[in-house]
């Protein structure tokens, strides 16, 4: 072989700007391309079968390190592996008060895997990892299909790497599930292009609907643009196409559809609640809470305030650099300029080619998924975390192997420009992709600072070395090529080697060291009762409750627990409606619904009705004292406990492996059960204990949970337990 890369041959156009082609040879639909061994060159299994276990390793090594990991999914997945009905709906506790907030295709997996093997944390784990390896070899197959093994490889090797990526495929948030459809969505468009597939269209629908049951309307942001790929380049008629989309529709809908069905015919009294929404509907929550809120910001019942600085909270500023600022970058941009510089110059390579060509059509898929969901989320309003980017990933690598490979290969073209110009923008997208890495490494100055400045040299010289490479012996071209791939890796796989030997817990994790400047930690979650410890923005923990850090105040400090920056807030960026010093009204658990000088209630050793131990964004484990005093006689209840707030329970319920009500659901702010129904159910003697402290009440939602916690407060009589503060409901006293 010569320095071009290989690329497998493609039909001949139906026409071209330079001419009429011969016409191609009818291929029938079941027709199958020829077998890899036939056209791949020796090295490219074995570098496959390579890069498979070298992401299999990154993923699975150490993995039972993150615990629970996010603490909300682990609860519900060991309700599911304890109760179908649980495991059906996807519902928090095995007494099925009320479900997770997301639907609950993702939770089915690892519940499965733990009705196997038993509850641990590997069990819950392992199925992540082993969707982040095939979501690797699923793209690497969807890319090798046109652009060869080379272009695959590349494209694998980088979503492998992508140091969000690496972080989700080891996490147990929906995410690693929502790839993997994703990806297989896309291979299934490819395999439909080539033939005009009836079959392959289809499941492109149904993958896609399986990935609304997997993290809701976020799965159809690529539906345009596979849609518009295939009607522009499917080799049939124009109506013939129509029907087929109309068809992978129906098998979208059915996909999708059945479980909302089934949820929405149901009765109300003989399902969980469904956690998220404020009026018990699943339609309400994939169009409200999970849809249309997470753009407009307009999500009753969430976490604060609607905006935070442009963006909701914990989100970070909106925008068009949305996807590179310090919140961002460093979990999915180390290659993002590359595939866009990539992606322009591999469509003008394209020119004006046949409808059907399968160069122009591969980069419009790839990067389509990759513009529209990146604007997408650079400006939606509401709920944005930066592990979303995730599904990023999969298009970045593509457009890089696919870019590459294009440029590469025009090098040696008949046109001398040409070939000029695509040695040049190889070079230049080389030389970019070094300067980021630099700057991203930047943010973290202390982090390994020589690995900066060698990005850096290396992958500049490299690029230098690039524009002359067609002067240059053989083998120097391979080190060329060698010293290049590794200055535009080094950083993401720095990057995720460190995330890998890390422990991640809580709902906001995120990749990486620390970055000075970024809001949230990276381990994820605000452990320690009122206090918000280790946050990435501002340095020092917060005090007494303080909010350090937030973006939007000034100097992105919080006094006296105040959240700057907020929105048509009080004075001193105050919650809006709020009390005195920044006071934080309607917390379940504290004294008249608020803490006191700004302080979170609820926390371990603070005052007012709090005493719980976990919180909003993290759950710990309880002390052998507080495990053994609910477990004891915990089967002769419905719920050994409830609490306010799903994460405050989750630990709780992890620990004992017994029911534990999450009164509220994830916020807090969710309507189940309502003051009447708590009362019945203790009335019935469904319930043994109730556990101060937990939730957050803002923006809008049900104050049932804050009522639930004064009722308890007000009739029972109160013990401490290590600190966390116990009713018992079955003992009839009064406080």
């Amino acid at each position: 072989m010569d320095k071009t890369d290989y690329l497998p041959a493609m039909p001949p156009p139906e026409s071209a700007a330079t001419g009429p082609a011969p016409a191609p040879e009818p291929v029938p639909a079941a027709a199958s391309p020829p077998k890899p061994s036939r056209r791949d060159p020796r090295w490219a299994r074995p570098a496959l079968v390579g890069l498979l276990l070298a992401t299999a390793v990154l993923y699975l090594w150490g993995l039972g390190a993150s615990g629970w990991g996010n603490a909300f999914y682990s609860a519900a997945v060991q309700a599911g592996s304890d109760s179908w009905k649980a495991f059906f709906y996807g519902s928090s506790d095995a007494a099925n008060s009320i479900t997770v907030d997301k639907t609950p295709a993702a939770l089915w997996l690892m519940a499965l895997s733990v009705r196997i093997f038993g509850l641990s944390s590997w069990a819950i784990l392992v199925p992540q990892a082993l969707l982040g390896v095939a979501s690797v070899g699923v793209l690497h197959a969807a890319v090798r299909r046109w652009y060869g093994p080379a272009a695959g490889l590349m494209a694998g090797a980088v979503l492998a790497v992508t140091p969000v990526a690496t972080l989700m495929f080891r996490f147990n948030n929906p995410d690693a599930l929502l790839v993997f459809l994703l990806v297989a969505a896309a291979y299934a468009t490819v395999r439909a292009i080539e033939t005009a597939s009836t079959r392959w269209i289809a499941l492109t629908g149904a993958l896609v609907g399986l990935g609304f049951l997997t993290k809701m309307l976020q799965a159809f942001l690529v539906i345009p643009v596979f849609a518009g790929v295939y009607l522009l380049a499917a080799p049939a008629g124009f109506w013939r196409r129509i029907r087929q989309l109309l068809l992978s529709g129906l098998a979208l809908l059915v996909s999708a559809g059945w479980w909302v069905a089934v949820v929405e015919l149901v009765p109300a009294g003989a399902r969980p609640y469904i956690g998220g929404s404020q009026h018990n509907s699943i339609l309400e929550l994939a169009l409200g809470y999970n849809g249309l809120g997470r753009i407009t910001g307009n999500e009753e019942g969430s976490v604060g305030p609607g905006r935070m600085g442009g963006g909701g909270p914990f989100s970070g500023q909106t925008g068009l650099l949305r996807m590179f600022d310090t919140e961002v970058g460093g979990q999915i941009s180390w290659l993002l300029p590359a595939a866009l510089l990539l992606l322009v110059a591999g469509l003008v390579l394209a020119g004006r080619a046949a409808r059907t060509d399968r160069t122009r059509a591969g980069l419009l898929l790839w990067g389509g998924w990759l513009l529209v969901t990146g604007l997408i989320f650079s400006f939606m309003s509401g709920i944005f975390h930066p592990y979303y980017t995730v599904a990023l990933a999969p298009a970045v690598g593509a457009l890089v192997g696919i870019g590459a490979t294009l440029l590469w290969r025009a090098r040696t073209g008949p046109v001398r420009w040409r070939a000029l110009a695509a040695t040049a923008m190889l070079a230049v997208t080389l030389a970019v992709t070094a300067w980021w890495s630099w700057r991203l490494l930047g943010r973290s100055a202390d982090w390994y600072p020589g690995l900066r400045a060698a990005v850096l040299v290396v992958g500049l010289a490299a690029a230098a070395l690039l524009v002359l490479v067609d002067r240059l012996p053989r083998r120097v071209t391979s080190v060329v090529l060698a010293l290049g791939a590794a200055a535009a890796l080094a950083g993401p796989v720095a990057y995720s080697l460190q995330t890998a030997s890390t422990a991640h817990t809580g709902a906001i994790p995120s990749a990486g060291p620390f970055v000075q400047g970024a809001f949230g930690h990276g381990r994820g979650g605000f452990p320690g009762g009122g206090q918000f410890p280790g946050l990435r923005h501002g340095g020092e923990a917060g005090q007494n409750g303080q909010f350090p850090g937030p973006p939007g105040g000034q100097n992105g400090d919080g006094q006296n627990g105040q959240f700057p920056g907020f929105p048509g807030g009080g004075s001193n960026g105050q919650f809006p409606g709020g009390g005195p010093n920044g006071q934080f009204p309607g917390f379940p658990g504290g004294q008249n619904g608020t803490g006191q000088s700004g302080q979170f209630p609820g926390g371990v050793g603070r005052s007012s009705r709090g005493g719980g131990m976990g919180g909003l964004l993290d759950a710990r484990e309880p002390s052998a004292e507080l495990k053994a005093l609910l477990v004891a006689d915990a089967d002769d209840y419905t719920w050994a406990a409830a609490t306010v707030g799903s994460n405050n329970a989750s630990g709780y319920q992890l620990a004992t492996q017994r029911p534990v009500m999450p009164v509220g659901g994830f916020n807090g702010s969710d309507p189940s059960p309502t003051l009447a129904q708590f009362q019945r159910y203790v009335a019935d003697g469904r319930i043994h204990y109730f556990i101060g402290g937990g939730g957050f009440r803002a923006n809008g939602g049900s104050s049932a949970s804050g009522e639930i916690a004064g009722w308890v407060a007000e009739q029972f009589t109160a013990k401490t337990v290590d600190g966390v503060t116990v009713y018992d409901l079955s003992s009839g006293k009064q406080g």
